[in-house]
């Protein structure tokens, strides 16, 4: 079968994690069926596999992957509801992190095998389209060996801080879960966990950095271009969203 390089993408706007999770739960579980649908077919029956992109922002959140340990949360439960967060155990992988208002966070329901089934360059595409973002207001970014996501001061490593988190989860080449960039990001929500299982390292965000926030949907824009680029998506925008290339 040829590879279908059409990426549907949808503006989520802020939407609840547990609503998002079961969104990508849903299409996740589409993409999976069809695939083994194919097997049984002729490459003539064969339907095409489809792609997708989720962009959203959600309210205070904790979540803690499937290698995360529990005591990397700092708060109990009435810790979180003082705080107005909520906590979830998810089936991504890495440790826990925190998603809010102001933090830009990336859902690509992707079959790796419509662009290349490799997870390793996967993960570094991610991260490079969240380089090549940053370097558009200025930063230097980059990526600390051993480590995920992506990094300020990642060299001499002076004073390294975290800006963008990845945790993701596939299936038959079939991805979900993604990444988040820290834009306007609130970010007394991460001194009440160890982000990541990391303890000796900080983080920051945009708005931290430049010493001014940015619109967040600005900053999804170029994001937005640098992922098509950098996969060669073919972008089908579905809803109304003001973040179509181009725009």
């Amino acid at each position: 079968m040829n590879q279908n390089k059409q990426v549907r993408f949808r503006d989520l706007g802020t939407i609840d994690y547990r609503a998002a999770w079961d969104l990508q739960e849903e299409v996740f579980a589409g993409i999976v069926s069809r695939k083994v649908r194919n097997r049984g077919r002729t490459p003539e029956q064969q339907q095409p596999i489809p792609n997708y992109l989720f962009f959203c922002e959600h309210p205070p959140v904790y979540t803690l992957g499937k290698s995360g340990q529990p005591d990397h949360l700092l708060l109990d439960e009435a810790g979180l509801a003082r705080y107005g967060a909520t906590f979830h155990r998810i089936n991504r992988g890495g440790d826990i992190t925190f998603h809010g208002p102001g933090q830009l966070v990336v859902y690509p329901l992707l079959d790796l095998e419509n662009f290349l089934p490799d997870i390793h360059h996967y993960l570094r595409t991610l991260e490079e389209a969240v380089i090549r973002t940053l370097a558009e207001y200025g930063l230097a970014a980059g990526r600390i060996p051993g480590l995920t996501g992506v990094w300020l001061d990642y060299e001499a490593q002076p004073n390294p801080r975290k800006i963008c988190a990845l945790g993701v989860k596939a299936s038959r080449w079939v991805t979900m879960h993604g990444l988040a960039l820290n834009v306007n990001t609130d970010l007394s929500y991460f001194g009440h966990i160890v982000p990541c299982g990391i303890a000796d390292k900080g983080v920051t965000s945009l708005a931290r950095e430049l010493g001014r926030p940015p619109d967040v949907r600005e900053v999804a824009h170029r994001l937005l271009n640098h992922l098509g680029d950098l996969f060669g998506m073919e972008l089908v925008m579905e809803g109304e969203t003001p973040l179509a290339p181009g725009r």
